[in-house]
């Protein structure tokens, strides 16, 4: 009876904690001014939170964006905005979605909807004033929670106690639910590293590989986009152990090779991953000395800033280590040419790969994050008026005086520039 009562008080504290957090995002951002002017719109407007942000308030997580849901339709959302002079977008208005801009914030708004069709990308829908319908379209069940700005739950499928229970549960027939978006296969993923306290299902891991195919249909900014929400540094570790996860994971992306680094790590590369980004975490895992790399850069839309910064570690590593691969001299040149970060990205990148710690590689790593980049002291002028030199010649000059300045640990004397102009 004790433990009953137990349960049940801290499902009360729970809930009470839960209505305060939701109460003070809508106090705390501007989403008081949303809810403000769709509920004044007319006497049965509505609007509420829903889907990740209720889910991450549930969980006690970090809200990074935040989803409404009305029962006004497109065109009447952007009417109650306009009313209030709240800026918006028409992200998606053909599937009722429109994003509301105050200050920093974005609030994707979205219309209660039902699905008329899918092919497994899209769906063609009908908009709605049923909030249940809405609901019964969502992919799992902790996905279809709603709330009020006062902090009360809609939860039609009893999403909350699934959260509590560490329960992965699709709204409804699994399979349908892949069929309808595949993508729902990496997002059952996701969420099972995230949130679940049981095993898999096996009638669900049918399902997910025997709809494997259907991953063909989706784009590839989808694909990168789930795949950067999966390999987040505080779950990295436990997909590494789940070899069903892996094994699906592998399917889809096949040059994500080396997820044996992330097991056993040590506390300093534990440190590491937990400072990395997603472009790094991606260079841990397709980087081999092989073409891999460069497949996968080839395969998905990465930007081209970030497709540089991997192949400078992966250049870097294709070439044979040897002594002077640490050296002072070659250590500089990249600092120096390749820029801070690479620099730190190709030494983080040795210590996770290595089995055993290298703390000089540890002191290096601190030394180089606290230089200054270097200028060099050698200007053109300076140079044309000395020497009576300009032009390309000037140019080829100044090139080789600055490889010999890095060379010599960003130093040069004038015996070493009278030697350059001579030759």
């Amino acid at each position: 009876m004790k433990n009953l009562l137990d349960k049940l008080f801290f499902r009360s504290n729970n809930l009470n904690e839960i209505r305060n957090s939701i109460k003070n995002l809508s106090l705390k951002t501007p989403a008081h001014k949303i809810f403000q002017a769709i509920n004044s719109f007319s006497s049965l407007s509505e609007i509420r939170f829903v889907g990740g942000c209720v889910r991450k308030v549930i969980s006690n997580e970090t809200i990074d964006d935040i989803d409404l849901a009305t029962n006004l339709e497109p065109r009447e959302i952007c009417e109650a905005l306009k009313k209030n002079k709240i800026n918006f977008y028409e992200t998606g208005i053909k599937h009722g979605t429109i994003t509301a801009i105050i200050n920093d914030y974005k609030f994707e708004i979205t219309s209660l909807r039902e699905d008329i069709s899918t092919d497994g990308r899209h769906a063609e829908v009908n908009f709605s004033k049923d909030w249940k319908k809405d609901a019964s379209r969502r992919d799992f069940t902790f996905n279809s929670i709603y709330a009020d700005s006062e902090g009360n739950l809609f939860d039609p499928y009893n999403g909350k106690q699934d959260l509590y229970n560490g329960e992965i549960n699709f709204i409804g027939k699994p399979e349908l639910r892949i069929k309808e978006d595949y993508l729902r296969i990496l997002r059952y993923i996701r969420f099972f590293l995230k949130y679940s306290k049981q095993k898999h299902d096996p009638e669900i891991v049918k399902f997910l590989k025997m709809n494997l195919d259907g991953i063909s249909k989706l784009s590839k900014e989808r694909l990168i986009d789930e795949l950067r929400k999966i390999l987040d540094v505080k779950i990295l570790v436990k997909l590494s152990n789940d070899r069903i996860s892996l094994e699906i994971l592998k399917i889809i992306f096949p040059q994500l090779k080396n997820f044996k680094i992330f097991l056993n790590l040590n506390s300093y590369a534990k440190e590491i991953l937990s400072r990395s980004d997603f472009i790094f975490v991606i260079s841990l895992l397709i980087i081999d000395q092989t073409d891999n790399a460069d497949y996968f850069l080839y395969k998905f839309n990465i930007s081209k800033k970030d497709q540089k910064r991997i192949k400078i570690i992966d250049d870097f590593y294709k070439d044979k280590l040897t002594n002077t691969t640490f050296s002072e001299s070659n250590l500089n040149r990249i600092f120096y040419f390749k820029g801070k970060e690479a620099l730190i990205d190709i030494l983080n990148f040795r210590l996770l790969t290595q089995k055993k710690l290298d703390n000089n590689l540890i002191g290096l790593i601190k030394s180089y994050k606290e230089m200054n980049m270097p200028v060099m002291p050698i200007k053109a002028d300076n140079l044309m008026k000395r020497y009576k030199i300009s032009g390309k010649a000037l140019g080829d000059k100044l090139k080789i005086i600055e490889e010999e300045w890095v060379k010599n640990n960003f130093q040069i004397s004038e015996n070493q520039l009278e030697n350059i102009f001579k030759n």
